[in-house]
């Protein structure tokens, strides 16, 4: 293996991969075991009118891209390790093609369950929804 660029680069996106899996698990675990829902569909600070109502979509989706990155983790450990494949983990396009779609869906997810979260409102604002909003 030659060390360049590309090769620090492949480096650093595994490596990413741990903290991302923690603390996309860390939000589920607190929002559906502990019940805490200042995390969920914050946008600008300000947290939505009605969090339970997102609060089951937004951990959904974090339980989902933390398992789909521990799934990349252990796959490209395993395969490297022993030989076993338990995905498409035997290329750099395999493994980096999963880790970057994870990334990429859980931050379009989460724009969007913000932007449904916290609905543009149109026309004239009184003084609570104007304070509300900024």
């Amino acid at each position: 293996m030659i060390f360049d660029a590309a090769t620090a680069l492949i480096w650093i996106l595994y490596l990413a991969l741990f903290p991302m899996a923690f603390y996309w698990f860390r939000r589920a675990w607190r929002i559906f075991v502990n019940k805490d829902y200042s995390e969920v569909a914050v946008k600008k600070g300000l947290s939505p009118a009605n969090p339970e109502k997102w609060a089951t979509v937004t951990g959904v989706v974090n339980m989902l891209a933390g398992g789909a990155a521990t799934w990349i983790i252990v796959g490209v450990a395993l395969y490297i390790a022993t030989g076993i494949l338990i995905g498409p983990f035997n290329s750099f396009d395999g493994w980096n093609a999963y880790a970057g779609s994870t990334i990429w869906l859980k931050l379009i997810i989460d724009f969007i369950i913000k932007r449904q979260a916290h609905p543009i409102v149109f026309g004239k604002k009184n003084k609570e929804t104007a304070q509300t909003c900024f």
